[in-house]
């Protein structure tokens, strides 16, 4: 399971060289590697979102207030690096008391019968410097499907407390009806009340473990 894959990139030196030099694989970040070791994603400073259009005219934002989650990063060897998050479904807040009750009950979520939305990396890929996509499998409503978030990696920092910390911001389009979310309202003016397409948002950061004595 992979969260920073290297892609190889085509060798810019003189094709007189030897085959074994016409393509390479992009060297190990000497201060990635550093960073080799297990995460636990901090909820306080993390955030799970997304954004949907309503009424074809505006969006609606909401964001799961309790989650878990735990990543394991190996610079060294990224293909070796893991992702996995559980997020509560009952914790959704959009700032409106009954579309969140809405959003909770069978009509959409059914929290009660699926309480977890979770989500487990299966490969990733670097696409430049500090961008990488994720690829998993989210499980909603007991379906589960592949997902690929694209992600920025924000950088690493000791904090005034002298826990080691990693920052990535993501995001991923989903059809909510590909996870049998389907409720809508045809309105009067055409179109419907909640659109399809739905924007998931990911704003993460991680404390490192202490390493075991």
């Amino acid at each position: 399971m992979a969260l920073f894959q290297r892609k190889r990139t085509a060798d810019t030196t003189d094709t007189t060289a030897p085959a074994a030099t016409s393509a390479a694989v992009l060297d190990a970040d000497p201060a990635l590697a550093a960073l080799t070791g297990d995460y636990t994603i901090d909820p306080a400073h993390s955030s799970i979102g997304f954004t949907v259009r309503h009424a074809m005219v505006t969006n609606v934002r909401g964001t799961f207030g309790d989650h878990e989650g735990t990543l394991h990063l190996d610079g060294a060897d990224p293909s070796r690096s893991t992702a996995s998050l559980d997020v509560k479904i009952a914790s959704i807040d959009t700032g409106i008391a009954d579309r969140d009750g809405h959003l909770r009950s069978a009509d959409f979520f059914d929290a009660e019968t699926f309480p977890l939305m979770t989500f487990r990396s299966t490969a990733a890929e670097q696409v430049s410097a500090d961008r990488y996509r994720i690829t998993g499998d989210l499980t909603l409503r007991d379906v589960t499907k592949p997902l690929t978030v694209d992600l920025e990696f924000h950088g690493a920092a000791t904090d005034v407390y002298g826990a080691e910390r990693v920052g990535f911001e993501g995001s991923a389009e989903i059809l909510r009806s590909d996870w049998g979310l389907t409720w809508n309202a045809a309105l009067e003016t055409g179109g419907v009340m909640v659109s399809d397409k739905v924007k998931l948002l990911f704003d993460i950061s991680a404390v490192k473990a202490a390493p075991q004595a």
